[in-house]
């Protein structure tokens, strides 16, 4: 680092930044776009976990910009160092910027101490507003990382409950048989079951019989 860039690092007004990603020409990117910034300096850089750890321990950023995908190929070493740092450095706020956009990645990097996801086509505006609120100690997603955030907090919605004459009407229901048949097997009456189907597609969401048993199905309750 040249010896003005290393004094202007030293000013503690300054948001501190490391960047860890395994291309060198990415990085490059970042710091040219990053250090045009009156309020951002880049202090350190690392292409791997290991060296990301270290620099993290030598430089003391309050930033981590990490891409989730390093170079030793494995899809969960993102995860696992955004794990490893937000739990060594409390006073490290990471902020994954990566080509991957997956509905359970997203969830999964906050799960790790993720305090931001952007993907990596952002327009430089976004992206630095993202870095000034983390630094913030607030959160920061674009629109499409928040959008696969909350469809994965919706897929992982608790599985209703049904009781257990409702799970038998639905077990039934299943075999194709129709709602008098369904009477006449449990011994009630074709109105009662009629009430039971309304209840079971009212608890799944789902506004058919064939929608019913499919979801079910999915949720494991046949």
């Amino acid at each position: 680092m040249p010896e003005q860039d290393a004094s202007r690092a030293e000013r503690p007004d300054l948001v501190r930044i490391a960047l860890v990603d395994d291309h060198a020409i990415v990085r490059q990117g970042l710091r040219s776009i990053l250090d045009r910034e009156q309020d951002l300096v880049v202090v350190g850089e690392a292409s791997t976990a290991d060296e990301a750890l270290a620099t993290v321990a030598r430089c003391r950023p309050s930033v981590v910009l990490l891409d989730l995908k390093l170079s030793s190929g494995r899809d969960n070493e993102g995860l696992s160092l955004c794990e490893q740092l937000t739990r060594r450095h409390e006073e490290v706020r990471v902020l994954v910027l990566t080509t991957f956009l997956d509905d359970n990645l997203v969830l999964d990097a906050v799960h790790r101490g993720a305090r931001g996801y952007v993907v990596k086509d952002v327009d430089t505006t976004e992206l630095v507003r993202a870095i000034r609120a983390v630094a913030k100690h607030e959160s920061a997603f674009d629109s499409r990382s928040a959008a696969a955030m909350v469809h994965s907090l919706n897929k992982q919605q608790v599985t209703p409950e049904l009781t257990e004459r409702e799970l038998k009407v639905l077990g039934l229901l299943a075999r194709g048989l129709s709602n008098r048949s369904i009477g006449g097997r449990l011994y009630i009456s074709e109105t009662t079951v009629k009430f039971h189907v309304r209840n079971i597609m009212r608890k799944l969401g789902v506004s058919s019989r064939a929608e019913a048993v499919y979801e079910s199905s999915k949720l494991g309750l046949l």
